[in-house]
């Protein structure tokens, strides 16, 4: 069953800090790809949810602590959940819902974004949650949207010369640019999950079916 407050506003989301379980947020993980697109949008990049190697390491940053609210990229015109990640690299936020809201409000200086790509290694890269006034205030929604663009930019320069796992399915190869692999032009930021203490996990989807073409 879907939950209601997967449509919140974002307003509303980002008020619920610290009051879920691991075991929902693998449900809200699932629920994402539920979520509203218009078009013809691609399939979601198939990932795990993250979690820690060690038994320990998962009871402590993990089983023991009470994550926050998913953040959801809502879209205006037409109304949709996710921001193409090379709009939001290039500061193109106009649509995007709340964009001035702060996020990450309380929270320490970084939080680690993971990323379980299918084919390739584990990979993270810490963010700063602040941003560089003074007093140093929390990140908005459009500055996480360019944080998390920019990781996924980095993901794909340091793993585009990397050899796919053996079972890997090659369509979900990542390049920087090139025909026949995924570049940041083709990715769709939907929302983002608290996986353990101080690391959150994108849902990431494709713009267009690997069968479309790209309309020139």
């Amino acid at each position: 069953m879907f939950r209601k407050f997967h449509y919140l506003p974002c307003s509303q989301e980002q008020t619920k800090k610290g009051i879920y379980s691991h075991r929902e947020q693998l449900q809200f993980f699932r629920d994402a790809l539920s979520l509203p697109m218009t078009g013809a949008p691609g399939p979601f990049v198939p990932q795990h949810m993250y979690k820690p190697h060690t038994n320990s390491d998962r009871k402590r940053y993990v089983e023991e602590i009470e994550l926050d609210a998913p953040i959801f990229f809502w879209m205006t015109g037409p109304d949709e959940c996710g921001i193409s990640l090379t709009d939001a690299l290039h500061s193109r936020t106009k649509r995007l819902r709340d964009r001035d809201l702060p996020v990450f409000e309380g929270r320490g200086p970084s939080v680690s974004i993971r990323l379980e790509w299918p084919g390739y290694r584990q990979w993270s890269r810490q963010i700063p949650t602040k941003d560089f006034r003074s007093p140093p205030g929390p990140i908005t929604y459009a500055k996480l949207a360019k944080n998390v663009a920019k990781c996924v930019q980095r993901f794909i320069e340091e793993r585009q010369h990397s050899r796919l796992e053996d079972d890997a399915d090659p369509c979900w190869r990542v390049a920087l640019s090139g025909r026949g692999a995924i570049t940041l032009d083709d990715i769709i930021l939907v929302s983002m999950y608290h996986v353990s203490l101080g690391s959150w996990q994108p849902q990431l989807r494709l713009k267009r079916p690997f069968n479309q073409p790209v309309r020139s």
